[in-house]
């Protein structure tokens, strides 16, 4: 019996000893909260950087992370990216079972290794080394430690604790020693919710965050990297494959990049030059020129990413891309810009952050930003000018919602610039339709429409114009779903790029349309624009509500009531109006067998808190409800 017990002491003895001492790496004590709607949880991650000169860095990187799950996997991020100015100096994972023993390990030869970026660049001068590795159950653990040296240090990485949804985080430590004659800035962002810990003395400056909860996503919520907490940092003096400079504010970082990575490549050949002169003499204005020129470009060259080079930020020579005829998003903008300035166009080279999701660059806050370049054209007395170089299909100073309505960096020869991009307002983004319907008295329709599409609305259905016709046949059939077996008859299409308008003529018929009930018909009215989006519900909205971009739909629909019947009741004319948009229905008797229905729905953009979430959700409720009004029909 007191060998049982002695037996039973030692196994609880040890098993104390192994989750005092190692407790991070068993799940059976992450804290309660931290598991809920969480993937995987981060249990310490430190990032230690030294910069030892402004040109030379050491990154030491220590991560331990719980996955509980298969989605979990994702966010392991056993991965470190490397080239010829960025070596690795140790790299290795160790793995751990649910119960924190250690069940594997693996060295840097044990990582794979390829090149960092996609097939679609042509080449490029960046590794990646990753962990690809199978979990046989979970939970499991996953320490990652990892140490770079690296003499660019332009790029300096940021304290960001959490990086994505459903990621939780129990600690998380930063810390940046730097030598006596360098100045490092910081700026946080969306800490209010967490108590960040900073300290900095003795050349060193450090953060500390604990228990940060896994984000949830929700619809209509502002982007993950706008919203997440963040300490961004960055040195005035920095060094970037050999070149070396001192920057504090954005006019002094744009002429860092427009004297030492832009200017030396404008060696456009003079038969270009002639060939460009040529091409505009006939037009009397900057901006007819400009259509010329982007036309020009977008008919000769084509994109290829292509990363080398300083950092991938110095763009190819304009001769380069003139002889070859392609080029990354840098060359073909500051390729365009040449081109512009060989007749007298001013335009200036600008760098943005593209994506949907209308990131801005940091205003306040200097340093390596943005992953994209595109052209601005400044206009006096007038809305600048937006060119995408990289598009073979955009109509000039369209941008679309790849890089509308945020700020950016625009370099000048003078200096940096933070402007902003164009918005497209919900005026803009309009949406019209004109219809006619036929309703037999078997409650079949046939259907003639026309829609046309401007603003954001048009960036949403451009790129039809180069899809087969029987893409575009499915497309039609999933645009109108709620009629249940449509046939196609007739299709055009024309993009019309001097209007930046997109049109769509479309013809087509369905049986069994309206629902014959004894004498009667059940009729929906509106054929061609419902709305069936309705946002989920939350019991508890954790995050703002965001609506990112406004549009305007307006339609006009004759219907052509079946002969045998007459209207035996119809909707009432319907407005609803409140801050986050409109909807307004109106329906006019023409004639004993015609009907107008008209209809204009509007959205506004903006930013509300999550309170608003609610009624938000109830206004797209009510529209939906509303489109699927229906008339009466009784037989005459």
């Amino acid at each position: 019996m007191f060998t049982k017990y002695l037996a039973s002491f030692l196994l609880l003895f040890v098993t104390t000893l192994t989750f005092s001492q190692d407790n991070l790496y068993t799940s059976l004590t992450i804290p309660d909260n931290l598991t809920q709607n969480a993937n995987a949880v981060v249990r310490k991650h430190s990032v230690d950087i030294t910069l030892k000169s402004s040109s030379q860095m050491q990154v030491v990187e220590k991560r331990i992370i719980t996955v509980l799950n298969k989605q979990g996997n994702e966010n392991i991020d056993a991965y470190v990216f490397y080239d010829n100015n960025k070596r690795i100096v140790n790299l290795q994972v160790l793995v751990f079972d649910a119960y924190g023993k250690q069940i594997k390990k693996f060295k840097k030869k044990d990582f794979k290794d390829e090149s960092a970026v996609s097939g679609g660049t042509l080449y490029s001068d960046s590794r990646v080394k990753y962990l690809d590795y199978t979990p046989i159950n979970y939970p499991y653990t996953i320490e990652f430690i990892c140490e770079t040296v690296n003499s660019n240090t332009a790029f300096i990485q940021s304290f960001y604790p959490v990086n994505d949804y459903y990621l939780s985080v129990e600690n998380s430590i930063y810390n940046i020693t730097f030598p006596d004659g360098m100045t490092i800035r910081t700026k946080e962002k969306n800490f209010n919710d967490f108590n960040l810990e900073k300290t900095a003395q003795n050349n060193t400056i450090s953060f500390k965050v604990e228990g940060i909860e896994a984000f949830k996503p929700e619809d209509f919520s502002p982007a993950f990297s706008v919203m997440a907490p963040r300490v961004l940092v960055a040195s005035n003096q920095f060094s970037l494959e050999g070149v070396e400079t001192e920057v504090e504010n954005w006019n002094d970082f744009g002429k860092w990049l427009y004297d030492d990575l832009i200017k030396d490549t404008h060696d456009l050949p003079a038969e270009t030059i002639a060939e460009i002169q040529n091409l505009v003499k006939n037009e009397t204005t900057d901006i007819e020129k400009a259509k010329k020129i982007y036309q020009y470009v977008q008919n000769k060259v084509r994109y290829i990413s292509v990363q080398v080079g300083i950092g991938g930020w110095k763009p190819f020579n304009v001769s380069e891309v003139d002889q070859l005829g392609y080029g990354d998003c840098k060359a073909l903008t500051n390729y365009t810009m040449a081109l512009l300035n060989a007749v007298g166009v001013k335009s200036h080279y600008t760098v943005v952050y593209a994506r949907g999701s209308q990131r801005s660059i940091e205003k306040d806050f200097a340093a390596m930003q943005g992953n994209h370049v595109i052209l601005n054209i400044p206009q006096e007395n007038k809305e600048d000018i937006w060119l995408e170089c990289t598009s073979q299909k955009l109509p000039f100073g369209f941008i679309g919602d790849f890089t509308d309505d945020r700020d950016v960096l625009v370099v000048t020869p003078e200096g940096g610039k933070i402007k902003h991009t164009k918005k497209y307002e919900e005026e803009e983004s309009i949406q019209t339709i004109k219809g006619v319907c036929s309703i037999s008295n078997e409650g079949a329709i046939k259907v003639k429409v026309n829609v046309v599409s401007k603003g954001i609305q048009y960036d949403d259905k451009y790129w039809l114009e180069t899809e087969t016709s029987r893409d575009l046949d499915t497309h039609y059939k999933k645009r109108w779903k709620y009629i249940n077996g449509l046939s196609i008859e007739t299709m055009s299409i024309n993009n019309d790029k001097e209007n930046i308008a997109f049109i769509e003529d479309v013809s087509f018929k369905a049986t069994n349309y309206s629902k014959i009930i004894g004498n009667r018909m059940l009729l929906p009215i509106n054929v061609l624009n419902r709305n069936t989006n309705i946002p989920d519900r939350y019991r508890s909205r954790k995050l703002p509500l965001e609506i990112k971009r406004g549009f305007k739909d307006i339609d006009e629909v004759e219907i052509k009531l079946p002969t045998d019947y007459k209207i035996e009741s119809k909707p009432k004319n319907v407005l609803i109006q409140n801050k986050y948009g409109s909807y307004k229905t109106e329906l006019i008797v023409k004639d004993e067998s015609t009907l107008i229905f008209k209809r204009e729905f509007i959205v506004k953009d903006g930013n509300f808190p999550k309170e608003d979430y609610s009624a938000f959700r109830d206004f797209y409720k009510e529209v939906s409800k509303q489109d699927n009004a229906k008339i009466a029909l009784i037989k005459k």
